[in-house]
């Protein structure tokens, strides 16, 4: 399916009208759907849809990558199924776990049916000895506008992408936030990848809530750069978890909010 197309609208610039094209984004509603039962829908863009499975039964921690038998995307009339199937020990933890979710993309708790599932203790985050310099943190924010070709074309899609010492290795589109970091997560997660999520550091274009940190503790990246500002319960639940949160991120500057042992001196930086 496509990701984006040119509309037609009427465009006023100083009070004078004309009428083109402006591209948007595809947004279409996508179930994820386990062993034949739908678990959420959740509106999205139609790219990556496997890697998306995968981040999202991660994160919500319903099942790790080698949990995971089959991935299959389905087209139906009203959308898109992912029809994802579990081992058994997967497939019993996500019935104790099931909840009805059909979030708009701006909401990564729609339907949790309780507050501890809301506020559920992220996944401490081991100290590799990964560490990344000043410059290196705002070299990241720098070459993110780069990685982000369905932003480029319609201005209406969010970012996360992966960085190592080496650069940007990947980075994952969507309309939605939580998406785009479930999507990331999955293609980094995926069985046969070879990067490791420890050996790096995740950017994101969005602001960052509790949800963002549970699923960067879920992937285990030691590292959380944004380029907005975390909320107050997102920066307790990285200092908790052992996750180094920077926000406010530019190619100029950046606040480290926790952790900060892992900005080292410009001579210092290594990965271990």
């Amino acid at each position: 399916m496509q990701t984006h197309r040119p509309l037609r609208r009427l465009a006023f610039t100083a009070g004078r009208a004309s009428d083109d094209s402006r591209v948007l984004p595809e947004e279409v509603a996508v179930a994820l759907s386990y062993n034949g039962s739908t678990h959420a829908v959740m509106m999205a863009t139609p790219a990556d849809l496997v890697d998306f499975a995968y981040g999202f039964s991660l994160t919500e921690g319903i099942a790790t990558p080698d949990e995971i038998d089959t991935v299959e995307t389905v087209a139906t009339d009203l959308g898109l199924d992912l029809q994802i199937w579990l081992k058994p020990e997967a497939e019993a933890r996500q019935a104790n776990r099931r909840r009805t979710m059909a979030g708009p993309v701006g909401c990564g708790l729609c339907g949790i049916d309780s507050l501890a599932e809301a506020v559920r203790v992220a996944r401490p985050v081991v100290d590799t000895g990964f560490r990344l310099t000043p410059s290196q943190v705002m070299q990241a924010v720098a070459e993110l506008p780069a990685h982000q070709p369905l932003h480029d074309a319609s201005r209406a899609a969010h970012c996360a992408a992966f960085w190592t010492p080496e650069g940007i290795q990947l980075s994952r589109e969507d309309v939605g936030r939580h998406n785009a970091l479930d999507k990331l997560v999955g293609a980094l997660s995926r069985p046969g990848g070879d990067l490791l999520a420890a050996n790096g550091a995740l950017i994101l274009t969005c602001r960052v809530s509790i949800d963002m940190v549970q699923k960067a503790c879920a992937l285990g990246s030691p590292v959380l750069i944004a380029v907005s500002a975390p909320t107050t319960a997102a920066v307790r639940m990285a200092d908790q978890a052992g996750l180094t949160l920077i926000g406010l991120a530019r190619p100029d500057r950046f606040d480290c909010f926790t952790h900060p042992h892992r900005i080292a001196p410009e001579e210092a930086a290594h990965v271990a």
